[in-house]
């Protein structure tokens, strides 16, 4: 006899809130930080070395996602510059170093 299975929406969309998604999604985001910060450029010469290096940060919610539905976690560098670094400049190439961290990181899970 085969055994049936009926979806619910709502069941799948609670699972997706619980406090254990949630805490998955931070570890997640945990270990790509961590890749992040061994990838991240030092310049000795400039004004605050390292700054940059020590400003990432990690953070998860239970109501992230597109439509507010879902356990998410965050990494972010709150470096004022961190946008320059990411993305390159005129002057200055791109060292994609959260790109890099989420791959990487991605494949350490």
């Amino acid at each position: 006899m085969a055994a049936r299975f009926k979806v619910k929406r709502k069941g799948i969309g609670q699972m997706l809130r619980m406090p254990g998604m949630q805490a998955e999604m931070l570890r997640r985001a945990e270990v790509i930080k961590g890749v992040a910060i061994g990838l991240s450029p030092v310049d000795p010469n400039s004004p605050h070395p390292g700054h940059y290096k020590a400003s990432w940060e990690t953070d998860s919610t239970s109501r992230g996602g597109r439509r507010r539905d879902r356990a998410v976690g965050y990494v972010r560098n709150t470096s004022y510059y961190a946008r320059w670094v990411e993305y390159g400049t005129e002057k200055v190439p791109a060292h994609h170093v959260l790109l890099r961290a989420a791959q990487i990181g991605g494949r350490n899970q």
